[in-house]
């Protein structure tokens, strides 16, 4: 079997989040899905894939088989206990000591920071490519980058720099993201690569039927925090003429960093006077997710920062319109007038006019549901898994400085 045909062993490195949790639950969000997803995608390419993560829970067995040559396995490091995003920096180095001890693989590719600092030091011990992935990355206070995005730990700004310049290989999910981690952390532009994600079109699909809706509503899908912007949710809902006004759907939790965040958003809800209009139904699961979907008018997500915005990708797969912030790759997951609409502005009014566009034109409506569709189903986990291990590949056959040349 040739270099290039013979499986890998890949680990996949997940320090914080297990990408066996829910989406929306905790610290749990796009970069689960796509950790998951792509690990099983390698895996039905004939990959071994083992996804490294921090037991949070005394009852989690040490490995859950995901899939076929797919394995989550859980690494003690710091309590059996779910914790705040920002306590895991104190971890950094029993997990590498966790992941030291299993193995072999022939790269490592870390996910978020925390996992790039323990992985990629081990790595270069044994002398492995590492492939670092951020997912969010930090900016000083002092920018106007900084509003729900500062570090959650005091060596965040320094690591995830270190990792740029030292990682073999950086994985952007979207050319913003790239953009980034090039002027913000001055990574090299031959070692960025972009490997956009995928979506389950077969999960995520269009309502078979459009029955009478007795309470049309719009969706939002997120974790619960201040970056999502679901504030501006709220306001944009209110502002809304009351003749036409959509409930409004809040699918996704708060982790322990925003405990009472909720209770603020309900606050807001009752200030605007839509309290009864709006619903918070709590993380769900992926078919679930779909059910909610597929049957809201509309999907808004006007978070401050998305590194690509799959929840918007997965809106169009279901044929929804999606109302979006144009805030980094979310200008990618939307196509501006063809898949949904995506504002420059944060002010109310102006989503609550973008919102009763699609809610009172029916052509509208229709025209950007089929493009958001047809755009969905232009993408695949498969697709992505095999740019991925392309990537891999041209690691581990390129000399050095000339992977990425093979690889465009």
């Amino acid at each position: 079997m040739s270099p290039s045909s013979q499986p890998l062993r890949i680990a996949l490195i997940s320090l914080h989040t297990s990408p066996g949790a829910e989406p929306g639950s905790g610290d749990a969000g796009g970069m689960n899905v796509v950790v998951r997803h792509q690990a099983e995608a390698l895996g039905a390419l004939g990959h071994t894939v083992e996804i490294l993560t921090r037991r949070s829970s005394s009852a989690t067995p040490a490995t859950i088989e995901l899939a076929p040559g797919v394995t989550l396995r859980f690494l003690d490091a710091g309590p059996a206990a779910a914790v705040t995003k920002g306590e895991h920096e104190g971890f950094i180095d029993e997990f590498r000591l966790g992941i030291a001890a299993h193995g072999p693989y022939d790269l490592m590719h870390s996910h978020h920071w925390f996992s790039g600092m323990a992985a990629l030091p081990l790595a270069e011990d044994l002398g492995i490519p590492h492939v670092q992935s951020f997912h969010s990355i930090a900016a000083e206070e002092s920018t106007p980058l900084s509003f729900g995005e500062r570090p959650e730990s005091p060596g965040r700004l320094a690591g995830e720099s270190w990792l740029a310049h030292e990682s073999d290989a950086i994985v952007a999910i979207s050319e913003a993201e790239a953009e980034t981690v090039v002027t913000r952390l001055g990574g090299a532009v031959d070692r960025v690569v972009v490997v956009p994600p995928g979506v389950d079109s077969a999960v995520f699909h269009p309502v078979a039927l459009h029955l009478p809706e007795a309470a049309p509503y719009a969706l939002v899908a997120a974790r619960l925090q201040p970056l999502k912007g679901l504030d501006l949710a709220i306001e944009a809902i209110a502002a809304v003429p009351e003749a036409v006004r959509p409930e409004l759907v809040i699918s996704g939790d708060a982790s322990a960093d925003f405990d009472g965040y909720i209770g603020e958003l309900k606050a807001l809800a009752a200030r605007n006077g839509i309290e009864d209009r709006v619903h918070f139904v709590g993380p769900q699961s992926r078919s679930n997710l779909a059910t909610l979907m597929r049957e809201a008018r509309l999907v808004l997500v006007p978070s401050h920062s998305e590194t690509y915005g799959l929840v918007a990708l997965e809106a169009g797969a279901s044929g929804v319109p999606v109302v979006a912030a144009a805030s980094g790759g979310l200008r990618e997951a939307v196509l501006d007038g063809v898949t949904g609409v995506v504002l420059e502005s944060r002010e109310p009014t102006a989503w609550a006019d973008a919102i009763t566009g699609i809610l009172t034109q029916p052509e509208l409506a229709a025209r950007l549901s089929t493009a958001a569709r047809e755009h969905a189903e232009s993408m695949s986990w498969t697709k992505s898994a095999e740019l991925l291990a392309h990537v891999y590949r041209s690691l581990l056959t390129a000399e050095a400085g000339t992977w990425k040349r093979e690889l465009l």
